[in-house]
């Protein structure tokens, strides 16, 4: 059994990647850059600083990524932010981590903020050990900066813990970090992509992997 899950949020416990992606629609729009969501979206799970880049040539960036940053974090708070519902048994399987005796981390991109209204609205604030968020992290996803910080709070070791994620830049921070990643398929990647990314195991959601729970890598892990 492992000792510690180092969870992601947005699009794992909590369905707000495509909400995430309009906001940076709306504002790279701003900026004369017309992109769709589902463009977009393929981006989430990095920190603003990896998305940008993506889509803003270099010289430009000078200019642009502050405010850019900004006007989304705006326009996802006044426009998405109401929308972002919990997944199916996203705290029944916090009790189960809790039952087995492992302890839970989020290891987010998220601002602290956002990240402690995540927790609220899947109803998980009592149960979770730790938070790492973007305040804690110089770099964010891909980089491994955050799983990293996540380990020093819990003084856990990299062969010891598993990460949770729903992206390929989760399965690729974690790896960074050296740990291995259960993926669920909740944030719009296919089984294969998360596998192909470093996921050792893949459920459609959180609730498969509770109903899954006892064969899952979160008790068979290292054996």
């Amino acid at each position: 059994m492992v000792e510690a899950v180092l969870s992601d949020i947005d699009g794992t416990l909590v369905e707000s990647n495509w909400l995430h992606a309009a906001a940076w629609r709306d504002a790279f729009t701003v900026i004369d850059i017309p992109l769709d969501i589902e463009t977009l979206r393929k981006q989430i799970g990095k920190g603003g600083d990896q998305l940008i880049p993506v889509f803003v040539p270099w010289w430009k960036r000078p200019m642009v990524e502050e405010p850019l940053k900004t006007y989304r974090s705006f326009l996802f708070h006044q426009d998405y932010f109401h929308q972002v519902t919990p997944f199916p048994h996203v705290r029944d399987l916090f009790l189960r981590f809790k039952q087995a005796g492992i302890r839970t981390a989020l290891a987010s991109s998220s601002a602290k903020a956002d990240l402690d209204t995540y927790m609220k609205i899947a109803n998980i604030s009592d149960l979770v050990d730790e938070t790492t968020s973007a305040d804690d992290a110089e770099r964010s996803k891909p980089h491994p900066d955050i799983f990293s910080a996540t380990l020093h709070k819990l003084h856990a070791k990299p062969t010891s813990v598993l990460a949770l994620g729903d992206t390929p830049y989760d399965a690729e921070s974690a790896g960074k970090a050296g740990i291995r990643t259960i993926g669920v398929t909740t944030g719009g990647w296919s089984r294969q992509e998360l596998l192909d990314a470093g996921c050792i195991e893949v459920y459609q959601d959180v609730a498969e992997l509770l109903e899954r729970f006892d064969q899952s890598a979160l008790i068979h892990y290292g054996r």
